[in-house]
């Protein structure tokens, strides 16, 4: 034998193999702990909100509808005269103004013009609203519906006109989420040798919406 090889025991083998295995169990459980700590409170309205969208035929609502008037100063119908495009927002100091006269800011909306009236929707989770100015005149019509929190709440479980901000937090629980499942099932691979039952539940928790979507769902 080479005098430059060295042989390695079975002892120094299983103590490395077990330096292994602590390093990667002591990485799962840290970012496990992170993602579910990242998750939790957003796993827990998306669940809830999951029951109320699944019975929300059976949760009633009543729609609270607000109606305020008001009138665009004479200054600014000018600019209500020619606009850049069939869906060209209205004017920085018109948007303006409708915010103050009604409180709902159609600022960077898209507005849908006719010869008559400049009408700019305004949908928003949990309820609607809109905006309409009379272009001749500068009269200025809005009205809200608001349709409680549990349609909010609801609204945003889905993303519904809810922005930008909401569409990237979205994104981002749901990666929290993926990390979070993933180190789970590490973990139990890893402790399945001690708990037998380990991948019978694991495949009863796959099987069993299987079924069901094959079964009943048509």
């Amino acid at each position: 034998m080479n005098s430059s090889q060295t042989s390695v025991s079975p002892a120094t083998n299983t103590k490395r193999k077990r330096k292994w295995r602590g390093w990667w169990l002591k990485q799962l459980h840290n970012w496990h702990w992170i993602s579910a700590a990242l998750s939790l409170t957003a796993m827990l309205l998306f669940a809830i909100t999951g029951i109320t969208l699944n019975h929300a035929a059976s949760i009633g609502a009543k729609p609270v509808v607000v109606e305020k008037s008001g009138t665009l100063p004479r200054p600014l119908l000018h600019m209500l005269s020619a606009p850049h495009s069939a869906d060209a927002p209205l004017p920085v100091p018109v948007a303006k103004a409708v915010m103050a006269a009604v409180g709902l800011d159609p600022a960077g909306k898209p507005v849908e013009w006719s010869d008559s009236d400049a009408y700019v929707a305004l949908p928003r989770p949990g309820g609607d609203g809109w905006v309409s100015i009379a272009r001749a005149t500068g009269a200025i019509t809005a009205e809200t519906t608001d349709r409680g929190w549990i349609s909010y709440l609801n609204d945003l479980h889905k993303g519904r006109n809810a922005g930008a901000a909401w569409f990237w937090f979205i994104d981002v629980f749901a990666a929290a989420c993926i990390l979070f499942t993933l180190t789970g099932l590490l973990l139990l691979q890893l402790h399945a040798r001690h708990r037998p039952s380990t991948w019978p539940i694991v495949a009863a928790g796959l099987a069993l919406p299987v079924l069901l979507a094959v079964l009943f769902v048509h």
